[in-house]
């Protein structure tokens, strides 16, 4: 018997699109570089802004303002909890996928 849908499990912070790939990313990554999230993820500046402070009002994330020679940087990095979260994330859609190709049952013949 089911007791809870892996849906229920799943974290709006963390779920919502361009968030779960800055997560993914920074986990790939020790620290990764603004300019680098907004060019892969294909966003403005100012979205990935908005998308970043919500991560960190979270306490998902730890943003570093910094120097690259003369050239201001700003760096991502996963907090530990950011860490738990990604990794929680990553279960409850693993235990969704199951779920769903469980009914979907054998391919149909031709």
């Amino acid at each position: 018997m089911m007791t809870e849908h892996p849906a229920n499990g799943l974290d709006d912070v963390v779920h919502q699109r361009v968030r779960l790939g800055i997560m993914a990313i920074a986990h790939q990554a020790r620290q990764v570089e603004f300019g680098f999230l907004r060019t892969t993820l294909q966003l403005t500046a100012g979205n990935l802004g908005q998308h970043l402070t919500v991560l960190e009002k979270a306490e998902l994330i730890q943003i570093e303002k910094g120097y690259e020679g003369k050239r201001p940087r700003t760096w991502v990095t996963l907090t530990a909890a950011g860490q738990a979260a990604l990794r929680n994330e990553i279960t409850q859609l693993k235990q969704l996928i199951q779920q769903v190709e469980q009914a979907e049952g054998p391919p149909a013949a031709d």
